[in-house]
């Protein structure tokens, strides 16, 4: 992943601009050259180690066994203390009250609201069960995570994210959706708080989930062998990051997340948006691209099923890169003889949710593999 000519133009560009825009506020431009010169060394210098050094990094902090399934899962327990204790990095909590309970509503679909507290925090979540739900016939529960700009009411409306919390209820799977911070302001600056504490908000988050699912498995109505996870945009980014630590979580569907996680987050490109050129901070974790770019990662979910949905119009990447990352990240699945348990739902659409195929994989593997 070498520098091309048009990536040292457009990074010369940017630095003109600054140049320029210095020059006007009338600072010596003696000095500005000087910083630019050194700007430009320290962003090839970064970006070198970021994407081009990565497999090269990435080749000698994993010694996968492929011996056996239990063989690997402990041959990666050194990365998964890593991506814990570095990436995430999530705080301890403890319940500090019962969990509350409210009749509620969302898009006709009749549930709870529940709320429980953790000290000074609370987790907030809708939760719904199908009709089907007894006592003695207790049913899966998927987890759906909602991404940026949405909240725990837009899995059962139309639009990105096609009602798919309704079509899981229907098909006889209860539903629980997590309240996340939700805006890109409201990231940015929790992030920046968070990474002065040695947290990251992701970790919060999950340390929050965590305490809530404790107290839904406790629900005889829910089979806590059986629990899935699900999640849209931001929320596939959820699910990616905390499958890896909770293994209670047995199926994932990841929607408009999983992408050549390397250019997503260093390289511009016109085909796909960069993190690095907009202005959300909050996506940046101390660590992440020392070995876990998102085919690494995903041996870290491996051999636990999962389906990665992605649209060709989906602007988040240029699809033929998610192609050759998911390509990467099904070897481990395919290595361990357990190749049917990843699939890639390739389609023809945006940043969204196809109801289809992710219905069809929650089915496969939490009702149909009983």
């Amino acid at each position: 992943m070498s520098r091309t000519i048009s990536e040292i133009v457009l990074v010369c560009a940017f630095l003109l601009n600054i140049s320029m825009s210095l020059k006007g506020q009338g600072v010596d431009s003696l000095e500005v050259r000087r910083t630019d010169m050194y700007a430009a060394q320290l962003e090839n210098y970064l970006r070198e180690y970021l994407v081009d050094k990565y497999e090269e990094r990435s080749n000698k902090l994993w010694y996968r066994d492929y011996s056996s399934i239990d063989a690997f899962i402990r041959s990666i327990e050194p990365n998964r203390a890593r991506w814990r204790d570095v990436v995430i990095k999530p705080p301890e909590f403890r319940k500090t009250a019962e969990l509350q309970r409210k009749f509620h509503i969302i898009e006709g679909v009749k549930g709870e609201w529940l709320e429980l507290e953790l000290g000074a925090l609370s987790v907030q979540a809708f939760y719904a069960l199908p009709q089907s739900a007894s006592n003695n016939q207790p049913v899966p529960l998927v987890i759906c995570q909602h991404g940026i700009g949405s909240s725990p009411e837009t899995p059962f409306k139309d639009g990105g994210y096609h009602a798919y919390a309704k079509a899981l209820l229907e098909a006889g799977f209860a539903v629980l959706v997590p309240m996340n911070l939700r805006s890109i302001e409201r990231r940015n600056r929790i992030e920046r708080l968070a990474r002065m504490a040695n947290l990251s908000l992701p970790g919060i988050e999950f340390a929050r989930l965590q305490h809530l699912l404790d107290e839904i498995v406790l629900d005889d109505r829910i089979d806590s062998e059986r629990i899935g996870m699900w999640g849209v945009s931001l929320g596939g980014m959820a699910t990616m990051f905390f499958m890896p630590l909770e293994q209670r979580i047995k199926v994932g569907v990841v929607s408009g997340w999983f992408n050549e996680r390397r250019n997503k987050m260093v390289i511009k490109d016109e085909r796909y948006s960069c993190f690095l050129e907009t202005r959300e901070d909050h996506a940046f974790f101390n660590g992440w691209l020392t070995e876990f770019s998102d085919y690494d990662a995903v041996s870290l979910i491996t051999p636990r099923p999962l389906l990665i949905q992605h649209g060709k119009q989906d602007g988040i990447a240029y699809w033929p890169q998610v192609v050759n990352e998911f390509n990467k990240a099904k070897i481990y699945y395919d290595k361990l003889g357990v190749g049917s348990r990843i699939k890639l739902d390739m389609h023809e659409g945006g940043h969204e949710a196809i109801v289809e195929s992710g219905l069809q994989f929650m089915k496969k593997w939490l009702l149909q593999n009983q």
